[in-house]
């Protein structure tokens, strides 16, 4: 089983994106900052954040979507809020997109915010609310059950140090996790985690059994060319004992975001 997690960046580079997801043929794919507006007329939209202002794909769960057939889509939006279509206003849902080959059962799930809440009216102000979908799957070929969760942590404007909003976040997180998991089976973990390696969001996770693959492995740099700030550490992929770890990397190429993809093989 090849679980892939990558933070696609609202799809600023859509087509090597679309193209990359396409050929790695992973098993599940764990997608933060996926954009969602329906009712969209246009490809892209325009975001603005105060003085920061980017062109954002009107659709990209779609287009994801349509580029993996085979695979079942699971989208959990952490806000609803206004861009601009041209010189139309237009409302556009993000958040993370799973998906999951359709060869795998998913057997149970647990959705739910650890910071904040779902804000309908708008993306609100950092750090905004996030959420974590945890899924647990029965990998036939394996002949055994897994669970495997995502989620985006929150953004802080002062950085990506220790803060009490990521301590309870760390704290919501686990226990999300403890109530889909069985102790004794396989736990994968991963996403955009906007923390330090020394963070004790870390600490936290460990009374669950998980170890981080990035750290441990060596890989000193989870963004690519595209992220000019300091601060190379952002995606993490952690596992428990009862993963059998064939291969792990950080995706150095091709550059499909300013995040680097993480890709797990399990046998």
């Amino acid at each position: 089983m090849r679980i892939l997690s990558l933070n696609v960046w609202g799809g600023m580079l859509h087509a090597p994106l679309l193209d990359y997801l396409a050929a790695v043929d992973a098993d599940i794919y764990c997608l933060q900052e996926v954009p969602r507006a329906v009712a969209a007329r246009s490809e892209w939209l325009t975001y603005r954040d105060g003085a920061v202002e980017l062109q954002q794909r009107a659709n990209l769960y779609r287009e994801i979507a349509a580029v993996l057939p085979g695979h079942d889509g699971f989208f959990a939006p952490t806000a609803r809020g206004g861009l601009m279509d041209g010189d139309r206003p237009c409302h556009q849902e993000f958040g993370l997109a799973t998906f999951i080959r359709q060869d795998i059962a998913v057997i149970g799930q647990a959705l739910d915010f650890v910071h904040g809440a779902f804000s309908p009216h708008g993306f609100g102000a950092h750090p905004r609310a996030r959420n974590a979908h945890a899924f647990r799957l029965y990998d036939y070929k394996a002949d055994r059950p897994l669970s495997v969760v995502q989620f985006h942590g929150l953004r802080e404007i002062d950085g990506k140090g220790d803060t009490a909003s990521r301590a309870a976040q760390a704290e919501a997180l686990t226990a999300l996790i403890q109530r889909l998991h069985r102790r004794e089976e396989g736990l994968i973990l991963c996403g955009d985690f906007n923390v330090l390696p020394e963070s004790r969001t870390f600490q936290t996770l460990s009374r669950l059994g998980l170890t981080d693959l990035v750290t441990i492995r060596g890989f000193t740099d989870t963004r690519t060319s595209h992220y000019t700030k300091p601060g190379r550490h952002a995606d993490y992929m952690l596992v428990n004992a009862a993963v059998p770890v064939a291969d792990f990397t950080v995706v150095e190429t091709p550059e499909v975001s300013d995040h680097r993809a993480l890709l797990l093989t399990v046998d």
